[in-house]
């Protein structure tokens, strides 16, 4: 496995935007049709508002922002055509020799690539059982997961037909895998609350010959994820592309074993007759994508981490100045693993969280942040580097006054 020493000497040899299809995709930028800018806000034409997002890469808050240099990369691909299955082609080679992987492909969301991931599994290249899926009569129908894993997303499987059947330990998992098995199918973020582990699952599938599919889709960072899971022996591999790696909000990657992703390739347009036809992914969004990967492994991810942490210090020694308020400075083990601050206060400061939380978002600027009834809790990683100021000053405004109450 690579060490993060070589890693990041790996990353440290790749241009800020490495060479596309022959060409630097940037130069070619350069020279396409200008793209006209919008006048006026349209979000405020709308009657919407805009936000500080000091809470994560939430779909409800549309993830992520894109760099420029990939909303340039996608206004570039709206002024040519091109042949989509080719434009994939050349881009899942790309991203396999850059994640040192088999082959890759770029999908509708890691939700997108759970369903055509493990519907190429269960069909292979067999055109008729393309066709016929979600209907399994005939073909492997069942899925094993750990109860624990068994999540709310999972749907992304239930889509493609198959039964979901879950176990909570390595026996039960040896003695489920059967003739309907068609896959197995583990939840990063949950690791710790299951009690087969990683490497253990995969020795599983590898023993009884199943192929074994991650759910990564919350875990960039570290960026060493983009290769662990691949190397560990994982058949599939599945991230969000709208989250850490700050490419478009509806794409993802699908890596993995090249027989796998090729058959998921037939469940997606542009062929219509499959379950994939409505997980269309865009030229636009596909060279989005490929430029938000090639700028995620290019930069300084120690820098950038020392960034959050000096941002999320800031507001935790402005808020903890409050009497009364406590911090706690923490990095989730699993998934949005960044530097993460809770903030809470004693009965003394007569407001709560929620309100808290209100008086952030309808104040101006409108900040979001996330939080129980127990606290208000604060990420960041989503921030224009600076805004961490107006954060910090916001909140200690409304602990302080609401601790003169």
């Amino acid at each position: 496995m690579l060490s993060r020493r070589s890693l990041l000497k790996h990353f440290s040899s790749i241009p800020l935007i490495s060479g596309f299809v022959g060409g630097n995709l940037l130069t070619s930028l350069s020279k396409s049709p200008s793209v006209p800018p919008i006048a006026g806000d349209l979000f405020k034409e709308l009657g919407l508002r805009t936000f500080i997002n000091a809470a994560g890469t939430y779909t409800s808050m549309t993830g992520s922002l894109m760099p420029p240099e990939v909303t340039s990369a996608i206004a570039y691909g709206a002024t040519e055509f091109v042949n989509l299955d080719e434009l994939h082609d050349k881009v899942g080679e790309r991203i396999a020799r850059l994640l040192k992987c088999e082959y890759a492909t770029v999908t509708s969301g890691a939700f997108g690539a759970m369903t055509i991931g493990l519907a190429g599994v269960i069909s292979g290249k067999d055109s008729a059982a393309v066709e016929q899926i979600p209907n399994l009569e005939g073909l492997k129908n069942e899925v094993i997961l750990q109860e624990s894993h068994n999540i709310v997303y999972t749907h992304a499987l239930r889509n493609v037909g198959v039964d979901i059947v879950t176990v909570k330990t390595r026996e039960e998992l040896e003695n489920a895998i059967g003739d309907r098995t068609a896959m197995l199918w583990f939840l990063n973020a949950n690791t710790d609350e299951g009690e087969i582990k990683q490497r253990e699952f995969v020795e599983v599938g590898k023993k009884f010959n199943v192929p074994t599919f991650i759910d990564c889709a919350a875990d960039v960072p570290p960026v060493e994820n983009l290769f662990k899971f691949t190397e560990m022996g994982f058949d599939l591999v599945a991230f969000s592309g709208g989250k850490g790696i700050r490419g478009p909000q509806s794409a993802g990657l699908l890596l993995g074993k090249r027989e796998y992703i090729e058959a998921a390739r037939m469940h997606t347009p542009p062929r219509g007759n499959n379950i994939g036809r409505g997980m269309k992914v865009n030229k636009e969004e596909v060279l989005g994508m490929l430029v938000a990967l090639e700028m995620y492994l290019s930069k300084d991810h120690e820098k950038e981490w020392k960034m959050w942490e000096d941002q999320i210090k800031l507001i935790s020694d402005s808020v903890s100045a409050v009497q009364g308020v406590k911090t706690e400075i923490h990095v989730p083990k699993y998934a949005n693993h960044v530097p993460s601050l809770k903030v809470s206060w004693s009965d003394d400061i007569p407001i709560t969280p929620p309100e808290v939380r209100e008086q952030l978002r309808n104040g101006h600027p409108s900040i979001e942040t996330v939080g129980g009834r127990e606290s208000v809790n604060i990420t960041t990683w989503m921030m224009t580097p600076g805004l961490e100021y107006t954060v910090a000053r916001r909140l200690t405004e409304i602990l302080e006054e609401a601790s003169k109450s």
